[in-house]
């Protein structure tokens, strides 16, 4: 056992997730007072003591499954399957010693989830399993090929239709009523899903070994996907993250400007000393005012930027308590404000609909045009930028070939206080291709290469301490 946990131990470490030698200690000694043979019990002990982070959840139960995942065991005595979906839920012949009887299984599967029977809906799956997956000893073939090609044959979504027809029945309900039981069947669905998903993957771990099948379902950590690549799953996990991770950073920098101390006041100091026979047992210190800056962002929000620009409009807006004043800006070829767009009480999605919608920000053929849009922004809004004011741009900077015009930049960062620039791109891209990073970045006061929600948190970090852009140089 204690092999078994030094290996999950390592694979959080080597997916990223931060367990200090202290939290394995303490995650040691509160296994001693559990009962080990129970799952969920050793599952949310160790969670406690080793995940201090909800975006590290994933990668916790993901390690937590192979490791400490069932061995399947021998199958039992082959029963018939149940004759017109009355009868128990006996487990189907999945030895394939007879024909196989899907409809039989189905049979079972819906029962199972009618009455919400886990054992045989174990079971079952189990058989599943068998039958379906066509899974082979040694074939170095992902689990998610084996989930696929058993779920197409189950047809879920035709179970799960079905089983809501049979659970609201003939019954005149309300639509709430109808919402909560709908809540319910996709509910009992998933659970089929995980049973499943389960299966197969103790069947890889006893064929693979743990360490294997561990490194074939390692991930990322969601702050450590790169956005311009993200699945649909990243996206959503990304999206859960952004609220949780900006209320924390933001309680973050205000305790750090309340622990802030200004500089000594050399006069107070000998006035207070008076009372202590001129023993200065009590300086006094001027105490600065909280810094907080003006942001204007400015996005590429072209099909190539399209994600980026989301996450990087939503986590900034997330974060405008600690901005004094904050600006939005979109372009492709032109360049316009949708500030507005983003009112208090909003919904972000919305939001962002009406700036792919409203926003008039195509000028000729919708292709990006850095140059144009740039010139368009600082004829339009120059002259209300101000010493205080700081120019966050977001894009690539593929130009599609047309005239960079990189100075209007310059002109741009002297009317402000800094001029910033977010490249979702790995820096050995820039400059190639159509890129026209290297005409902008001189006149920037610094570029940063952002490609993850992890990296756009240290940027906004940076941005709202009292040192201001500076300290984001390098």
């Amino acid at each position: 056992m204690l092999g078994v946990l030094t290996g999950f131990i390592e694979e959080l470490r080597e997916a990223g997730v931060p367990v200090s030698m202290v939290e394995v200690i303490d995650s040691m000694r509160a296994v001693e007072a559990i009962e080990i043979d129970n799952r969920n019990s050793l599952r949310e002990t160790l969670r406690a003591t080793l995940v201090k982070n909800l975006r590290h959840e994933r990668a916790f139960d993901t390690a937590f499954d192979v490791y400490f995942s069932l061995v399947p065991t021998v199958a039992s005595e082959p029963t018939e399957l149940p004759e017109g979906g009355d009868g128990p839920h006996e487990q189907p012949d999945h030895q394939g010693s007879g024909e196989f009887d899907l409809d039989g299984l189905l049979q079972g599967l819906f029962q199972a989830l009618a009455d919400l029977d886990p054992d045989a809906l174990r079971s079952l799956a189990r058989a599943a399993v068998d039958q379906l997956a066509g899974m082979e000893p040694g074939r170095p073939v992902g689990g998610t090929y084996y989930l696929y090609r058993t779920l197409r044959r189950l047809e879920l979504q035709a179970m799960q239709e079905r089983l809501l027809a049979e659970l609201i029945g003939d019954d005149e309900l309300s639509e709430f009523d109808r919402r909560l039981i709908r809540e319910d069947v996709e509910a009992r669905i998933e659970q089929l899903r995980e049973e499943i998903q389960d299966e197969i993957r103790r069947r890889l771990v006893a064929d693979r070994g743990r360490e294997a099948v561990a490194r074939t379902l390692r991930r990322p950590l969601v702050e450590d996907v790169d956005l311009m690549h993200a699945t649909t799953s990243d996206l959503a996990d990304m999206e859960a993250a952004i609220g949780p991770l900006t209320r924390k950073l933001a309680a973050r920098l205000a305790r750090r400007r309340k622990k802030r101390t200004g500089r000594l006041d050399f006069r107070r100091t000998v006035r207070r000393s008076l009372a202590t026979g001129g023993v200065p047992v009590d300086p006094q210190f001027r105490h600065p005012r909280p810094h907080r800056p003006e942001v204007w962002l400015v996005c590429d929000i072209s099909g190539s930027m399209a994600t980026f620009s989301r996450f990087t409009l939503q986590f900034t807006h997330a974060m405008a308590t600690q901005f004094s004043k904050l600006r939005s800006f979109a372009f492709v070829d032109t360049v316009d404000e949708v500030t507005d767009f983003f009112g208090p009480g909003v919904d972000f999605g919305s939001a962002l609909k009406r700036v792919t919608t409203e926003a008039e920000v195509v000028w000729k053929d919708g292709h990006s045009d850095y140059g144009n849009s740039f010139e368009t922004f600082f004829s339009r809004y120059g002259s209300q930028l101000s010493p205080r004011t700081t120019v966050i741009i977001t894009g690539d900077a593929r130009n599609n070939y047309r005239p960079p015009r990189g100075k209007i930049i310059g002109e741009i960062a002297q009317s402000a206080r800094a001029v910033v620039w977010l490249n979702p791109e790995p820096m050995a891209y820039w400059d190639t291709g159509d890129s026209a990073m290297s005409h902008y970045s001189p006149h920037c006061t610094s570029v940063h290469e952002v490609r993850t929600l992890r990296q756009l948190e240290e940027f906004v970090e940076g941005l709202t301490l009292p040192a201001g852009i500076p300290a984001l140089k390098g």
